[in-house]
């Protein structure tokens, strides 16, 4: 049965019955009218480099929401923290007190990072080398972080791998490079230092990192998208479960938000991100420092009810794609009239 709310468009002063809507919605999708070809679109909605203009509306704030101080005394770990989405959680929770221990495989960067951000913020970063892949490097890592800081208050798993990549050209080792990564890796931080926690018998707040196609999945990045739907099983069965230890567990699902590192692997010729901002009802893209600023209410003494959660985090992404008929944006009003006109003129269903 056809839901009256698809006919918000359609003037009722033209019919008299909801059997007519009906048979004017029927006649509608039959000619292949909420379908419209190419030509009819506006074409500059795609090709422009310029931003929307609904983006006007929407425009970031990217200074620190909560306030200075908000986690004073308190250890935040973070996942690939040296760089990109995981580097401004660093840098948000390291100007609001937190002492901050970033990890992954390359030292360097890390130590540049810390360097970097401590500069800035005034408070410690340590850089702990970290393979999340191997649950023996993890436990070494852990070690290495109780030595520094003590067990975490806060931990985030932000480390991901994922290219695009047709499924059919998929080679095993492909496959497992990236759920190595997501869904063992986060597996192993998670519960290496859970155990830890219950054991010391201290609270914490756990942060995951997904994406908006872990719930609906995705073609060409199947590996990343099951890892990730697995990560989140992950959460919400530790959330029902660990809450008596003091351990909370929370999930954002970001859409599109440029980094580097991402976007080299994700869109390397630049065109997808046109489509992307064409397809975003707040025509731009999010920005690091937005992200840093939900991770870090989620994983403050703010948010101490929340838990289970999974925050979409995309601009609206994901319901204008899932929208039947979102993409008739693009029809002007003068193609508007005469599909109307075609409507109303037609008889019967």
């Amino acid at each position: 049965m056809v839901n009256s709310h698809l006919l918000g468009w359609y003037n009722p002063g033209q019919s008299s019955s909801v059997l007519s809507k009906m048979a004017a919605f029927v006649l509608f999708r039959r000619s292949g009218i909420f379908r419209p070809h190419k030509s009819w679109f506006h074409s500059s909605s795609v090709q422009s480099s310029s931003p929307p203009s609904q983006s006007r509306f929407f425009l970031p704030t990217e200074g620190v929401m909560l306030p200075i101080g908000a986690f004073n005394n308190k250890v935040a770990f973070i996942t690939g923290g040296g760089t990109g989405l995981g580097r401004a959680m660093t840098n948000t929770l390291s100007q609001l007190g937190a002492q901050c221990v970033i990890a992954s495989r390359k030292l360097d960067v890390l130590q540049q990072a810390a360097k970097e951000i401590s500069s800035q913020t005034g408070n410690k970063v340590h850089a702990v080398q970290c393979d999340i892949r191997d649950p023996e490097a993890v436990s070494c890592c852990v070690d290495q972080m109780e030595t520094l800081t003590g067990l975490p208050d806060v931990i985030i798993n932000n480390a991901a791998g994922n290219f695009v990549c047709p499924s059919a050209h998929l080679s095993p080792n492909a496959w497992k490079s990236i759920t190595d990564i997501v869904l063992n890796g986060t597996a192993f931080v998670t519960l290496e230092l859970g155990k830890r926690l219950i054991q010391n018998q201290k609270g914490a707040s756990f942060l995951a990192i997904t994406t908006i196609y872990a719930e609906s999945g995705s073609g060409f990045v199947v590996p990343s998208a099951s890892a990730k739907a697995g990560v989140e099983a992950l959460y919400k069965s530790l959330a029902g479960e660990w809450g008596r230890y003091g351990h909370r567990f929370n999930i954002i699902q970001p859409g599109p938000i440029k980094t580097k590192g991402a976007f080299s692997r994700l869109d390397p010729t630049g065109e997808f991100e046109k489509l992307m901002i064409n397809r975003m009802p707040v025509g731009r893209l999010g920005k690091p420092a937005e992200i840093a600023n939900l991770a870090a209410y989620l994983s403050s003494d703010f948010a101490t009810w929340m838990s289970g959660a999974v925050i979409r985090f995309d601009g609206g992404e994901y319901v204008f794609m899932a929208g039947e008929f979102n993409h008739l944006q693009d029809v002007s009003p003068d193609q508007w009239k005469m599909m109307e006109a075609k409507i109303r003129s037609t008889k019967g269903s």
